[in-house]
């Protein structure tokens, strides 16, 4: 005799309840009622013989065999939606930092449309863990450190250089011309990396400065307009910063040093063989290469004596 197959509406309404914890926020999901979720759930429960979850007034909450139930056919629900999502003419999505779009992105796109003037790009400002296909991301720019989705391609772009930067005023100002100088300064880093000044001082064996003042900025984008106000001296990767460099807004003292993190290239699996993603790709990697040319052209860090300190 058959066993009784439950039915992919009853599935799908479980897995929801499942992964949000309520029918009332699955019937809002999938546009039905809550009185249909509910339905549904008990019939799935009735052909499978088996408790699926435990229901309360504030939750409704898988038991073990729901959570395993649950789990799989979360993955096997992603999974037809890729595959949808393969069909469909999708424009690319681009995410990154709001400090890359602004401080490295921004400057160089106007040579991605001319070269594919065709390709629509969109942005997501982001610098987290993402969903490729819930988020509809076809391309994210990510630190080392994030961990990727399982299923992401990753390409490494860049390792990352740190050093202090600061406006030319301000170094005047405090005699800024030693590591030792930073104690007479105020040392400003991002929320988003409290530990960036530790990161340096490790990767350049310089000893910790003591009685510097601190201050910190939510993100890096705030933390370099900080520097180039004159309000501090921070500690950035190097590639955030190059234009202004170039331009005098900022100077780097003592140079720059090798961080713990590269920047990595993560591509949605299921959007690899679409040629405008292709194409995306191959022209990050490029704009990558010109700016660590441009990079080395600047000092890294200085074996002299006063660097030490």
């Amino acid at each position: 005799m058959q066993t009784p197959r439950p039915s992919l509406n009853a599935l799908r309404a479980f897995e929801a309840v499942a992964r949000l914890r309520s029918m009332t926020l699955a019937a809002q999901e999938l546009c039905v009622t809550h009185g249909a979720i509910s339905r549904q759930v008990k019939a799935l429960e009735d052909t499978l013989g088996l408790t699926l979850l435990v229901r309360s007034a504030q939750s409704s909450d898988p038991t073990p065999e729901g959570r395993r139930l649950a789990e799989g056919l979360t993955t096997a629900f992603n999974l037809i939606d890729a595959s949808i999502e393969q069909l469909k003419p999708e424009p690319l999505t681009l995410s990154c930092s709001a400090t890359i779009m602004m401080n490295w992105l921004i400057p160089r796109i106007a040579g991605f449309h001319r070269r594919y003037p065709q390709t629509e790009l969109k942005f997501n400002m982001n610098y987290d863990q993402i969903d490729f296909v819930r988020d509809k991301i076809s391309v994210a720019i990510r630190a080392s450190t994030i961990e990727p989705p399982k299923d992401a391609l990753t390409r490494t772009l860049i390792d990352e250089w740190i050093g202090p930067v600061c406006s030319p005023d301000y170094a005047q100002s405090i005699g800024l011309a030693t590591p030792a100088d930073l104690a007479r300064a105020k040392l400003l880093s991002a929320r988003t990396r409290p530990e960036a000044w530790a990161d340096w001082y490790r990767a350049t064996s310089i000893a910790p400065v003591a009685g510097a003042s601190t201050d910190a900025y939510e993100h890096f984008y705030l933390l370099i307009q900080a520097a180039v106000c004159g309000l501090g001296v921070a500690l950035v990767p190097q590639m955030l910063v190059m234009n202004d460099l170039v331009s005098g807004k900022l100077v780097a003292p003592f140079g720059f040093a090798p961080g713990p993190r590269q920047l990595v290239l993560w591509v949605a699996p299921h959007l690899r063989a679409h040629a405008d993603v292709a194409q995306l790709e191959r022209w990050l990697i490029e704009e990558m290469n010109e700016s660590l040319k441009e990079m080395t052209a600047f000092p890294r860090v200085r074996e002299d004596a006063a660097l030490r300190t």
